[in-house]
């Protein structure tokens, strides 16, 4: 049976990196994958996954008003798919999200969701919690704050480097803009001494 499997973790903790090693694992063996990525992230260009460590590759993109069981199952008619991977899946829209489950309910093609869980403010994504209350399978990608705990929360940073408490939801950016922090220092809103801050600006 196919699944719908929901990644999720803070910034920074190599999402993009497994999405694309799962990819090239499929393709190696001669399977088709689709990769979709947000329309509004541009960080590694338009239409292209990229990770923090070099791998890149390109991606059919999405927006909130795209229907996209129909769109997979064209895809899917045409070259048999054997795993879709949806990264930065955190602006999928609920609806997008029932479509992503009938993809795996009723094609039968696993689908492999990557995404942040909450924002900067602490508050869940609407594709997140759908992806939360409606995957088969959730797994968290780990990474650490600068004291070493594990990372499950984010700040939002202006251009001085200070912490932002106000905000749009949506801002994208990345290791300039946002620090992966544990709940402790979140709530804090402390980002680490100076010279941890660096390694960010």
């Amino acid at each position: 049976m196919a699944k719908l499997y929901f990644n999720y973790s803070a910034m920074n903790a190599g999402k993009s990196t497994v999405l694309l090693q799962a990819s090239h694992n499929y393709r190696e063996r001669g399977m088709h994958t689709l990769l979709l990525t947000a329309a509004l992230d541009d960080r590694a260009g338009v239409g292209k996954i990229g990770s923090r460590i070099g791998l890149d590759a390109p991606a059919e993109t999405f927006s909130e008003n795209d229907e996209l069981f129909d769109r997979i199952r064209n895809v899917h008619e045409d070259a048999h798919l054997s795993c879709v991977l949806v990264d930065e899946a955190q602006f999928l829209t609920e609806a997008q999200v029932w479509q992503l489950c009938r993809v795996s309910d009723r094609l039968g093609v696993p689908v492999m969701c990557f995404g942040l869980r909450t924002d900067f403010q602490g508050k869940l994504f609407p594709g997140s919690a759908a992806l939360l209350a409606l995957a088969d399978s959730l797994r968290e990608i780990r990474t650490i704050c600068w004291c070493g705990r594990k990372a499950t929360m984010v700040v939002r940073l202006d251009g001085d480097g200070r912490v932002l408490d106000e905000g749009e939801q949506v801002s994208i950016g990345g290791e300039e803009s946002y620090v992966s922090l544990c709940r402790r220092h979140w709530e804090d809103k402390d980002i680490g001494p100076k010279s941890q801050l660096k390694l960010f600006l």
